[in-house]
């Protein structure tokens, strides 16, 4: 666990961290006069001391400790990002604090901090699956990131990577804010070789996500991690195993989405007109990893059937990005003990939403890797 300087106005993305608070002024000149009052040596007068002659230069002042004017405490404090939708699975961005309640296992939480987060930069991963097996949908994935990357990435603000993985993950385009050079790492892709999901996904955010660029500004670490998985979801070469790869992107609070590729995307001129409000029902194994690293990250899983689905599935992600609740709390039941702890968020008194966040996070520290223990980087 290490040490970070934040202000004392904590930020709702410092999570489970010991952390050095600068004392502000004026409660620095209010310590400083306690101290006075109460030191039995403070009342007498001091001699000042005589001004150095005009030919002698001016003493360097002597280097002050980094320590002086801080007060070290312990802040044990979990930051959930999520999403609201209604019955008809609309997004629900107007809801306040107090519609709110959360569960951290099964002990209820007061809210320190709730903010609705429609404007952070993001800092988004593409991480487009190239083995052999999506081969004859390579096309529409590359043309639907393109479209999606214009439509959402803003320059200045938001940067983005791009991934490619078959035997092995390999960063094409390091982070950006310019879609065209991302667009042009894109359609280069090719299609060859096997499947290393879980790899990529673990790769991705222990070395790209886990400390993207930081914007200028006073609060230089509030960022939104994203993945953007698009993979048919039958790993065959990885090393690390789910659990690990989930893990991993809980550990630095990366949201994944994940899009589906084990169905044949066609053209809606090309299926019967009577059948082309059909969508896929069958998942396949596949289709529940994807499913489940989504839902265990507090993202969503998308299984298009036809090429505008898939276009339909990179608008809606580009819509709950910009309409996300953000909630803290310091957990009452809090241990360091390295254990999985379960997040619960209810809206009980709106029946039918349905909160979409990260099911949890572990309680430790991450040694040597410039972390927080529950997900956000210093």
């Amino acid at each position: 666990m290490r040490r970070a300087t934040i202000p004392l106005l904590l930020t709702a993305s410092l999570l489970f961290a010991f952390v050095s608070l600068p004392v502000g002024a004026g409660l620095l000149a209010w310590a400083s006069n306690r101290t006075q009052q109460q030191s039995p040596d403070s009342s007498a007068a001091k001699p000042q001391d005589p001004a150095p002659p005009q030919s002698q230069p001016p003493q360097a002042p002597a280097p002050q400790p980094q320590d002086q004017g801080k007060i070290t405490q312990v802040v044990n404090l979990v930051d959930v990002l999520f999403t609201v939708l209604n019955r008809r699975n609309k997004l629900v961005p107007d809801l306040a604090e107090n519609d709110f309640k959360i569960w951290d296992d099964k002990s209820p939480q007061a809210i320190r901090y709730f903010s609705r987060q429609t404007d952070l930069p993001l800092r988004i991963g593409l991480l487009m699956d190239t083995s052999n097996s999506i081969r004859d949908r390579l096309k529409f994935e590359q043309d639907a990131l393109v479209s999606f990357l214009f439509s959402v990435l803003r320059h200045n603000k938001d940067q983005a990577f791009v991934m490619t993985f078959d035997d092995e993950p390999s960063v094409l385009q390091a982070f950006t804010d310019d879609a065209g050079r991302l667009r042009d790492e894109i359609v280069k892709t090719r299609a060859g070789g096997g499947t290393a999901v879980y790899d990529a996904i673990y790769t991705a955010c222990q070395k790209e996500l886990s400390h993207p660029p930081r914007p200028p500004g006073d609060q230089p670490d509030v960022v939104r991690r994203v993945m953007i998985l698009i993979s048919d979801g039958d790993d065959n070469l990885s090393n690390h195993t789910r659990a690990e790869a989930i893990e991993m992107a809980q550990r630095y609070s990366v949201v994944i989405y994940t899009i589906s590729t084990s169905t044949q995307w066609i053209q809606l001129s090309q299926t019967n007109p009577d059948k082309s409000a059909n969508r896929k029902t069958h998942l396949t194994e596949g289709d529940k990893i994807l499913q489940d690293v989504a839902e265990e990250t507090g993202g969503r899983a998308f299984f298009p059937y036809h090429v505008d689905d898939l276009d339909q599935s990179f608008q809606d992600i580009g819509d709950e990005l910009r309409n996300q609740y953000s909630i803290a709390y310091i957990p009452n039941n809090y241990q360091l003990d390295g254990k999985y702890h379960r997040i619960r968020i209810e809206v009980p008194d709106h029946k039918g939403y349905q909160v979409r966040a990260r099911r949890g996070y572990f309680a430790k520290a991450n040694t040597g890797t410039g972390t927080n223990p529950s997900g956000s980087a210093n």
